[in-house]
């Protein structure tokens, strides 16, 4: 994927605008449904045999989740047809980029319309908005935090799009998920509290400690990082929403799976309220990657990574599972550790830290940049920018599945 307002960019800088085209020159590929449709099968079929088969869940939460879902479904097929309309109306206003991954290619020379997040940042919004009709009544506890974190992302798709048109530094750019926080920080009136670890219990002196306005900020903190770390974790076509696919279906097998084995009424109650908000989110995302799947004919800009990271860090803090969302991002934060002395330029950092391309061979070779794209590169060898980039969403997934077992074998003795 790329994306040419950050580090991990994978196009070239913008060139003069060209005369306005026609909004009806631009023809886009297919979206690529095949992969689409195994992605779906393989993220939503264990969700749905947990949520409807394998836990007896309340009978009122398995008609609300199946309505979301059919909501969502048709905010697939509505971000579907959406994309290729956006797509024409970007490239005429000059938002487009040339893939460097192909650079010296026939493919390298196509201006490929960018910001095409906004279509999904929308189409996810109505979405949400319209579930409150079906599932919260007026003098719902949970209406208040469910549209403060609704305001978060929709503030925090505003600011992604503003970035795209104006390119705005890399310092400010961690300014932006503090301003879209705000709502959230605001509305939110959960606990401040953490449980102390059992092994630790004893050497603090209570088992629940009260942490105040320091529990808000670590929230403040998550949102930051969730928004920046998916940003910096690109450069290839379809990495930036294959990892938020991966990231939230594991969140949502997470939700149904301490839905289906907690007692407690609002630890269930915070955990449904994760799912509808990322089911809508899911498949959006998956229009999405149709397009943006390799070769990619669309690419998302900085209005989806950040769009997408402020909604999994707005489910990760209601839904109580902080902990939790950290570990789904491990391939995130070791991203972000191994490019900490590159962004903070205690050693030179190029515009754009992407692997090197051979025109002769259509392989990617590895540079000593600091981030997961060349590191596995270095590690494994060349390899295409297909290739790379399933290894990538691999290693995510076997991140997630990681998590679930640590959470297993923690489970009782940890917590």
């Amino acid at each position: 994927m790329d994306v040419r307002r950050r580090p991990a960019a994978a196009e070239e800088p913008k060139r003069p605008r060209p005369a306005a085209a026609a909004p009806g020159d631009l023809v886009l590929r297919p979206p690529n449904l095949g992969v689409v449709l195994a992605a779906m099968a393989l993220f939503l079929a264990p969700f749905s045999y947990l949520a409807f088969v394998h836990y007896p869940l309340d009978a009122d939460l398995r008609r609300s989740i199946l309505i979301c879902g059919a909501i969502s479904l048709g905010g697939f097929f509505v971000v579907l047809r959406l994309i290729p309309v956006a797509a024409r109306y970007l490239l005429r206003r000059g938002m487009f980029g040339k893939d460097i991954n192909k650079k010296g290619l026939p493919m390298g020379e196509i201006t490929v319309p960018e910001s095409l997040g906004i279509v999904v940042g929308i189409v996810y919004l109505v979405i949400a908005i319209l579930f409150q009709h079906f599932n919260f009544t007026a003098d719902s506890i949970w209406l208040v935090e469910y549209n403060a974190a609704l305001a978060s992302v929709c503030f925090m798709i505003l600011l992604g799009f503003i970035d795209d048109v104006l390119d705005i530094p890399w310092r400010v750019k961690l300014l932006l998920p503090t301003i879209a926080a705000l709502p959230l920080l605001m509305a939110y009136a959960g606990g401040t509290s953490i449980i102390i670890p059992k092994p630790l219990a004893s050497y603090v002196g209570v088992a629940v400690l009260e942490l105040g306005w320091v529990y808000k900020l670590f929230m403040l903190l998550l949102a930051v990082f969730c928004t920046n770390s998916i940003n910096i974790h690109a450069g290839l076509n379809g990495l930036e929403v294959g990892q938020t696919v991966v990231i939230s279906a594991a969140v949502l097998i997470h939700n149904v799976m301490r839905i289906g084995s907690s007692k407690d009424l609002e630890t269930q109650q915070a955990h449904a309220f994760s799912i509808y908000l990322l089911l809508p989110f899911l498949t959006t995302s998956l229009a999405l990657l149709g397009f943006n799947w390799y070769p990619s004919s669309v690419f998302v800009g900085d209005t989806y990574t950040y769009f997408a990271g402020m909604t999994l860090a707005v489910v990760g803090i209601l839904g109580h599972f902080s902990e939790t969302l950290l570990l789904f991002f491990l391939p995130q934060v070791l991203n972000f550790l191994c490019s900490v002395p590159q962004l903070f330029h205690f050693v030179p950092c190029p515009r754009h830290r992407l692997p090197r391309f051979d025109t002769r061979t259509g392989l990617l070779t590895g540079t000593k940049d600091g981030n997961l794209v060349n590191i596995f590169l270095r590690m494994f060898g060349k390899c295409s920018e297909k290739s790379l980039c399933i290894r990538l969403l691999v290693f995510q997934a076997l991140s997630c599945l990681f998590c679930f077992w640590l959470r297993y074998v923690l489970t009782g003795w940890y917590k």
